[in-house]
């Protein structure tokens, strides 16, 4: 019998076009595993996530660039279709915060966890952050957010190069814009011209002090805040391996006890009231050993499959059985589980993993997510060195005449020829 009511839909929601979203995927199995009906609202255009077996069905999303009014109109139209009520489930930042904003509108249609409307977009916003973490005692990166030219050139001069340029506010970046949420920044150049742009991205621009990494210094913490405000489920884990190199998403990443990172976590989410699923990010200071919190994610990681405990809960059950009444059950905490993202560390999915492994696609009870990947990667990879080839390789020139040839001359040649 599972644990979760099965009488009660999932819908996952997500804008985001990236059809390499395994943190989809895994809440996909995660829960149509528990028998509970999956329904996901996302694109399906090539992705690997429509392929599963656990999916009941898929909807057209929003938008990539929606407006609040935009999710609420595509979230109603699939409440009809469903007919009884659904824990919705955003899996990216934007729906996260559009959703908590219209709980009141979205009820009785869905289950949200009952929290402040406005605190998911302040814990998402990268400029709130650095408050946020002040009022509970979380250190954070020293943040400046410049007003002007003049400002730029003086936060590069007291924070130093390289710095981490970032948006306060990510998910309003257009789509097709070359923007980046976050940039590692080495002139002041480079930082002036980001800041110029700051009308197009949508929000403000941050410069942060540059905290290298290094090994065992990647930290990220998932939870799952209940109802009275307890974490319960997740847990602390370690970045063995980011993609890209450095900086970047989790590739390889490993179920490891750390204190420290969990009473910042706790004390944080104590703090704020906060209520559902969190995904935070640490870097450990190599000078002073402090965990500094880099980004504070309102929703599931996509690494959240790696918190499966020994009573099969994750953060996304977790959310299901609390917003459908039903008690969390304890479980001991797997440390030393390991998770791999094929695409990104296909050699470490293959290496031994005592503590017992989870791969974000492949699954032996659902294979063929992880095939339609791997045809779509190679596919990705394909067409990536092509556009690089292309941009390395010059035009044919043409010859020029010898009025033209003198004039193609630069100034040193001419004066040698």
């Amino acid at each position: 019998m599972s644990l979760l009511d099965t009488r009660v839909p999932a819908v996952l929601l997500r804008t985001d076009r990236n059809p390499f979203h395994h943190g989809t995927l895994g809440a996909v199995r995660s829960l149509g595993r528990a028998g509970v009906e999956v329904h996901v609202v996302a694109d399906a255009v090539g992705s690997p996530v429509r392929r599963s077996r656990y999916v009941s069905r898929m909807h057209p999303p929003p938008p990539p660039d929606a407006s609040p009014d935009d999710i609420l109109a595509v979230l109603r139209r699939v409440a009809d279709r469903i007919a009884r009520p659904a824990v919705l489930v955003p899996m990216d930042d934007a729906c996260a915060i559009a959703t908590a904003r219209m709980r009141d509108a979205l009820a009785p249609s869905y289950l949200l966890p009952a929290m402040p409307g406005a605190l998911a977009e302040r814990v998402a916003d990268k400029a709130e952050l650095a408050a946020v973490c002040a009022t509970a005692d979380v250190p954070h990166p020293v943040t400046l957010v410049p007003d002007g030219p003049a400002a730029v050139d003086d936060a590069v001069r007291r924070l130093g190069l390289p710095l981490v340029a970032k948006w306060s506010r990510p998910w309003l970046l257009p789509t097709g814009s070359g923007l980046r949420s976050t940039a590692l920044v080495h002139t002041a150049q480079q930082a002036r011209e980001l800041y110029l742009r700051t009308e197009e991205a949508g929000s403000a621009l941050l410069l942060q002090a540059y905290l290298p990494p290094g090994p065992d210094r990647d930290w990220f913490f998932h939870g799952y805040a209940d109802r009275s405000g307890a974490v319960r489920a997740g847990g602390p884990g370690r970045k063995q391996l980011a993609w890209p190199r450095g900086a970047g998403l989790t590739a390889v990443g490993c179920w490891t006890p750390n204190a420290q990172v969990q009473t910042s976590a706790e004390r944080l989410v104590g703090e704020l009231g906060y209520r559902g699923v969190f995904d935070l990010d640490f870097r450990r200071c190599g000078t002073t050993g402090r965990y500094h919190l880099l980004d504070f994610n309102p929703r599931p990681g996509a690494q959240f499959r790696l918190f499966s405990d020994s009573a099969g809960l994750d953060v996304v059950r977790a959310l299901h059985l609390d917003l459908t009444g039903r008690p969390l059950p304890d479980g001991i905490p797997t440390a030393g589980r390991a998770f791999v993202v094929e695409n990104y560390a296909p050699f470490a999915a293959l290496r031994p993993a005592p503590g017992g492994r989870e791969l974000a696609w492949y699954a032996r009870d659902d294979r063929v997510p992880g095939w339609a990947m791997w045809a779509l990667w190679c596919r990705h990879v394909s067409r990536r060195l092509r556009e690089r080839l292309g941009a390395t390789t010059p035009a044919p020139a043409q010859l020029p005449t010898p009025r033209a040839a003198s004039s193609a001359l630069t100034d040193d040649e001419k004066a040698s020829s």
